[in-house]
Parts: C-alpha cells; sequence; structure tokens
C-alpha cells in the first residue's frame, strides 16, 4: 500500500477532520454523553448566543429577586429591633414575632411578584429550549428565527410549568412563614406547624422536578394541559433516582451563585449570565431524550435514537427497525402500501425509450395519407411496447415483487379477520403522548 501523503498542522486545520483520510461516521457521538460533549465543544458560541437571549427574559425575575434582597436587608437594618437604644424610638411595647411577621408580609408581595415575572421568562425558556432540543436532534438551525418560533409553538406548555412551580413555591413560603410566625408568638401545636413547613418545602422540592419534566414534554410532544401534567408526575415517580441526579448536575449553577457567598457566589453569577440557562437545558434535555427512548418513543412507533449515529447498522446498510416500528408503525406502512395498489413502474416490465420507433410527425399541412402513417406509427410503437412486456414479464423482480405484494396483501387480510373473530383484552397502555413535534 502506498504511503499517505503527510499534512502539515495548518493543511490539517484548515480541512478539518471532516476530509481527513482517517475520518470515519463512526467518530460520531454514539450516546447521550458523547452528544453533549460534542455539542458543547462544537455549538459553544451557539449556546451563548441562546443564553443572552433568555437572559433577557429573565431580568424581571432577577429584578424581584435584587429587591427582595435589598428590601428584607434595610428593614432588617432599621426595624424596631433596639427598643429604647434610639433607631428603635418610639419604644414599642411587644416586639415578640415582629421580626417573622415582617418576613410573612414582604415575602406574601415578593413570592407574588415571581408569578408574573416567571410568566415573562417561560418566553425565553420556550424558545431557548426549542433550539437546544433540535441541536440534540442534530437539526440545523437559526437562532433569531428558532428562538421566536419555539416561544410561538410552546410557550403555553412553558407556562404551565411555570405556573406550577411559582404558585406552589408561593404557597409554600407563605404557609411557612406564617408558621414561623405563630411559633414565635407561642401560638399551641407548635410541632404541626413546624411539619407543614417541612411539607412545604418537599413538595417544592418535587415541584421542582415536575417542572422539569413538563418543559421537556412540553417541548417534545403536543399534548394538552391535564396530560401533560399527569405525563411530568409519571415520569418524575418513574424515573425518581435519574430524574434527582441529572436535576442536580444540571441546577449547579444555580446554587453557586445563591448558597455560595462571596468570591464563588460571582461565579455562579457570571455562569448563569453567559452559559449556565443553556446549559441547564441541553443538560435536562439529553437527560430526557433519552428517557423519551427508552419508555415513550418504542410505545407511540417513533424512532429512537436521533440525533445519534447508529453503530449497530446491519452491513448491508440498511437501518435495523425497532421493535414498536416493526410492529405498530412498519404494520401501518405495508398496509398504506397494500392500499395503494401495486406499482405499475414495478410490477411488470416497462420499455425502455429508445430510437428505434418513432411517433409520426405531421407536416404543416397534411392529408389523410399522412394522417394513417400517424395512425400506423402509434400502433407499432404500442406493439412493440406489449411484446417487450411479454417477452420480459416472467423476469426475477417482476415475479418476486408481485409474489411479495401478494403475501403481504394475504397477511394483512389474515390479519384483519383474526382480530375481528376473538377481540383480545387491551394491554395496559402508557399515559397518551400525541404527536411528535
Amino acid at each position: 500500500m502506498a504511503d499517505r501523503e503527510k499534512k502539515g498542522l495548518v493543511a490539517r486545520w484548515l480541512e478539518g477532520k471532516e476530509r481527513s483520510e482517517d475520518y470515519a461516521r463512526s467518530t460520531l457521538p454514539t450516546s447521550r454523553w458523547a452528544l453533549f460533549w460534542d455539542i458543547l465543544k462544537g455549538r459553544f458560541g451557539r449556546l451563548v448566543l441562546i443564553n443572552l437571549l433568555m437572559v433577557v427574559t429573565f431580568l424581571p425575575l432577577a429584578a424581584v429577586i435584587v429587591w427582595r434582597t435589598l428590601a428584607i436587608g434595610v428593614q432588617g437594618t432599621v426595624g424596631p429591633y433596639g427598643s429604647g437604644l434610639g433607631v428603635g424610638y418610639p419604644v414599642l411595647p411587644e416586639l415578640v414575632g415582629y421580626a417573622e411577621m415582617s418576613m410573612f408580609q414582604a415575602d406574601l408581595l415578593f413570592f407574588a411578584l415571581f408569578i408574573p415575572a416567571g410568566a415573562i421568562a417561560a418566553l425565553g425558556i420556550s424558545g431557548g429550549g426549542y433550539i437546544i432540543r433540535n441541536l440534540i436532534w442534530t437539526e440545523g438551525i437559526f437562532v433569531a428565527n428558532d428562538f421566536l418560533r419555539g416561544i410561538r409553538r410552546n410557550y403555553w406548555n412553558v407556562l404551565e410549568a411555570v405556573l406550577v412551580l411559582t404558585v406552589l413555591l408561593f404557597v409554600a413560603r407563605t404557609m411557612g412563614n406564617l408558621a414561623d410566625w405563630l411559633v414565635a408568638i407561642g401560638a399551641e401545636g407548635a410541632g404541626w406547624l413546624i411539619a407543614s413547613k417541612v411539607v412545604g418545602y418537599i413538595f417544592v422540592a418535587f415541584g421542582i422536578l415536575l417542572f422539569f419534566w413538563m418543559i421537556s414534554l412540553g417541548i417534545s410532544y403536543k399534548q394538552g394541559p391535564w396530560a401533560l401534567f399527569r405525563n411530568a408526575v409519571v415520569m418524575t415517580v418513574g424515573t425518581f433516582p435519574q430524574t434527582v441526579f441529572f436535576a442536580a448536575l444540571a441546577t449547579w449553577p444555580i446554587f453557586l451563585a445563591m448558597f455560595a457567598g462571596g468570591f464563588f457566589a460571582v461565579i455562579g453569577i457570571l455562569l448563569l449570565l453567559f452559559f449556565g440557562i443553556s446549559y441547564m437545558l441541553l443538560v435536562w434535555l439529553d437527560y430526557s431524550q433519552w428517557a423519551f427512548d427508552k419508555f415513550i418513543n418504542p410505545n407511540i412507533g417513533v424512532a429512537t435514537g436521533r440525533g445519534l449515529y447508529n453503530k449497530d447498522k446491519p452491513k448491508d446498510g440498511s437501518a435495523r427497525p425497532s421493535p414498536a416500528q416493526d410492529s405498530a408503525a412498519m404494520r401501518e406502512y405495508r398496509r398504506l402500501i397494500v392500499a395503494q395498489g401495486k406499482s405499475k413502474l414495478v410490477c411488470r416490465p416497462i420499455k425502455p425509450i429508445d430510437d428505434e420507433l418513432e411517433v409520426y410527425q405531421l407536416p404543416e399541412s397534411f392529408s389523410r395519407e399522412d394522417l394513417e402513417k400517424l395512425r400506423q406509427s402509434k400502433q407499432a410503437i404500442e406493439e412493440d411496447t406489449r411484446a417487450y412486456e411479454e417477452e420480459h414479464k416472467d423476469d426475477e423482480r417482476y415475479v418476486e415483487y408481485n409474489r411479495q405484494f401478494e403475501e403481504r396483501e394475504r397477511a394483512l387480510r389474515e390479519e384483519d379477520e383474526s382480530s375481528g373473530k376473538k377481540k383480545k383484552k387491551k394491554a395496559p397502555q402508557p399515559p397518551k403522548m400525541l404527536n411528535k413535534r
């Protein structure tokens, strides 16, 4: 074998690995982990641009958070907690529970403002999530156009997810602050009050997981409000350990920004501004596509492994169908082929076009004799075509096609007859997912 030409670094960099002799399609991502790293490395600039678009819609939510932090800080500084010491003048006779009551009143306002601010943030989530889903499916994207298209297609589903989380957070925070206030003033049933606070925070934690699943389901499938909520609950409970792990893996920039403090908090805020929201959606949507391929798509006849290179293809190059495709989608496809009838271009021989026989061309002024010549030329072509068809009707490809079509037609007819004679009990079905977006 001749030695291959050795190329320099600049030549290899300009050409790229796609034109290298060592390049093969098997180097493409074959797993969701590999696809995540491939998108992270190859589309990092796009992810930053998507994140900046989403940050614009998150500005009202960030403003409410900053406002709440400053208001609580100021209230803690100038509040009447040092009664009679100057700042606390005039003297208040009773300060027990005053701090808890102030927190309760403040959070009533700020956590209520989270609901409309979250509705605005849902615009960015629906647009950015749609683009990142297309990246995971390895589809071509135009950031600005697809961002607006994602808002039009997914906003109401994402808004439902945001409302579920923000309303649940408002109720849990309100009940928690109320429990703190009642405990501070010595109300009865302190244990039950504390238990209700703990239960509220557990519901919030579950609501965060539910929120993520509602986003991925709402972006990937068409479904109604109740079906979206129900399916999100099923997916959260059915994949709970994996869901907790990937939710934590996706949301660590938020916890870094909110709870780390100091230098690490600044790093977390910068990550959220330039990359963090896109990163969270990329991690979660990549994981949810794995879950959809495992639990949903095979049951509704949708192709699995979208965006991945299938290294287990047969040697003849044909794609290997999934069991669901072979059982549901392929049956429907075969039924459609039978309903349309045999292809006239495949089931019988058709003589190729050649110059041996031509249609007689009439002159500008023609006579009855010219018309007779035209009729004879057409008749000669028809007879030649019938002779060719008779000569080649027993060729293997036509015989094999007709045999397969007749077998398929007979098999479908027998299947319909058997299903009509005995009705089988319906197997339990997974939650109904509608057409894929």
